[in-house]
């Protein structure tokens, strides 16, 4: 079977994770052809990578006929104009989180993809790719927890990662703490329930880094929300977590409940010294869901071949931004909000 030739724009540490992962692991696929505004990312491409082929403009790279498919790790703001252009090459996408920061500008997006059916379009929605939340999903389908009644989750990044993040909001514009970060377990919600959001409530602090108010962005962030048949759901989004790079999720049933990751261990080595038996954590999104970021782009490329669209859809990252816009609202308005269908 043909291997599929791919093309990249962005090569932040999320776009870079994509190229070692397509490079090193996946056979069926080629880098050939790199994109980035910064040069240092280009070189490192070709010498860490061995891609010959690098891009200061997209829409240059897209004009390469030898590339088949690209890959979007933009800016967030640049995700949709990304994907329609890409699409109307005739190439097949695969996109970061999230679709858009704005609804009507997914909207367009949407109609674009809608118009070239034979392409396959993936959202990169790697939570589910990660072999826990697949276990657990399987366990709640069977019912084995039976009916859902409350949801929970915690996704806080690395302190460590705070004061870089603070100078990027200064520079770019991030799209939010629900938006950039929160929406993965948006997505979690509407994926272990099979329901919709009807109303959020969210409220949020900058403590460490109060200037974060001026930027309009967020350093902790809580949401609570009621979905369509009234389950419930609890989000905790944060920039500060001090031991690593923490994400939990629990599922309560009128059965039973399930907790997944309830402690970020890095492996299952214990260390014992003097500050006790201490477990190493995760520290970075890129160690904790290694093997998600992997099989999500392995999909993809399998999807190309085999010519299916993948199970993650456009309206996926439309609703999560949806949800996630009402959680900014909530929070700037001081008030519960109602989302509209």
């Amino acid at each position: 079977m043909k291997k599929i030739n791919l093309g990249i724009v962005g090569l932040g540490r999320m776009g870079f994770t994509h190229a070692e992962n397509i490079v090193e692991r996946i056979p069926e696929a080629v880098l050939v052809a790199v994109c980035s505004f910064v040069d240092e990312e280009l070189q490192m491409a070709k010498t860490k990578l061995g891609v010959e082929k690098t891009y200061t403009s997209f829409e240059n790279m897209l004009l390469d006929a030898e590339i088949d498919a690209v890959v979007i790790a933009s800016p967030s703001g640049l995700h949709g104009e990304h994907i329609r252009l890409a699409m109307k090459k005739g190439l097949h996408v695969f996109c970061e989180k999230p679709i858009g920061v704005e609804v009507e500008d997914i909207e367009k997006t949407i109609e674009v993809v809608e118009g070239y059916p034979k392409q396959i379009f993936h959202l990169g929605f790697m939570r589910r790719y990660d072999k826990s939340y697949q276990y657990a999903k399987q366990k709640v389908d069977n019912g084995e927890i039976g009916d859902l009644t409350l949801i929970r989750c915690y996704g806080i990044d690395p302190a460590s990662e705070l004061e870089n993040f603070v100078k990027f909001a200064t520079n770019s514009k991030s799209g939010g703490l629900f938006a950039d970060m929160a929406i993965h377990d948006i997505d979690l919600v509407r994926w272990f329930s099979g329901k919709e959001v009807k109303r959020v409530w969210a409220i949020g602090k900058n403590t460490t880094y109060p200037e974060l108010d001026d930027l309009g962005d967020l350093e902790t962030g809580a949401a609570m929300m009621q979905l369509e048949d009234d389950t419930m759901a609890l989000l905790v989004a944060g920039r500060n977590a001090a031991h690593g790079y923490h994400v939990e999720t629990e599922l309560i049933g009128s059965k039973g409940m399930l907790r997944i990751a309830q402690e970020p261990e890095k492996n299952q080595v214990s260390i014992f010294n003097n500050q006790g038996v201490v477990r190493p954590t995760s520290q970075h999104f890129s160690e904790r869901f290694k093997e998600a970021f992997f099989r999500e782009m392995k999909e993809f490329i399998l999807c190309i071949q085999d010519g299916k669209q993948p199970g993650i859809t456009v309206y996926d990252g439309l609703e999560s931004t949806v949800i996630a816009n009402a959680c900014q609202e909530s929070v700037d308005a001081g008030k519960m909000i109602e989302i509209s269908k």
